[in-house]
């Protein structure tokens, strides 16, 4: 570096993002105990793969595309079928919510989901990733990437919404809606 600071090394990058994969884990497994084997399988295969980054700036979006190959993986190996007994409940994401749905409710309703739209909402509104990034990040085009989100926000209102009693008073909009969004992830736009 320009100012004599020494790089960071690839250990305390991961650690840095340790949180991100965890959650990214988290939510597309629904399970702790599965998104922390998928952490530590991300670990590795970085500690392995780490020279292939070309760019630190791309390290966030390396990461999470390792995160999803593992699983996607894992998913091909054991099959796709899961029991709602095999969901934790969520215990380790701390997350502040604007709206009054319940995160294991929530969570159920983003396992229903393939993993072809349940990722770009994962990234979207949980992490904060923009329609490009996504598209960058699972090789699809933008104009796909704005269909499953478009697709997938249909799905979990209709879920979220069937058992409450005033399901029609919670508008959607077509921007992120409070209704699957973090504080943190309401200002990006």
């Amino acid at each position: 570096m320009a100012d004599g600071m020494p790089l960071p090394t690839m250990d305390e990058l991961i650690e840095q993002h340790a949180p991100l994969l965890y959650r990214y884990a988290y939510r597309l497994t629904g399970n702790s105990h599965e998104a922390e084997d998928l952490t530590q399988q991300t670990y590795l295969l970085v500690q392995q793969r780490g020279h292939q980054l070309r760019e630190v700036q791309a390290l966030r979006g390396w990461l999470l595309t390792i995160v999803r190959n593992v699983f996607l993986k894992s998913r091909r190996h054991r099959g796709r079928g899961r029991s709602l007994d095999d969901i934790d409940e969520p215990t380790v994401v701390e997350e502040s919510w604007d709206s009054p749905i319940d995160r294991e409710q929530l969570q159920q309703a983003l396992l229903e989901l393939s993993e072809e739209f349940r990722s770009p909402i994962v990234l979207y509104y949980f992490e904060d990733f923009s329609y490009q990034q996504i598209a960058d990040h699972m090789g699809v085009p933008i104009g796909t990437v704005m269909s499953r989100l478009s697709r997938a926000k249909t799905f979990l209102k209709k879920r979220l919404t069937a058992d409450e009693e005033c399901a029609a008073a919670t508008p959607v909009r077509a921007s992120r809606t409070k209704l699957l969004v973090p504080r943190t992830a309401m200002s990006h736009g």
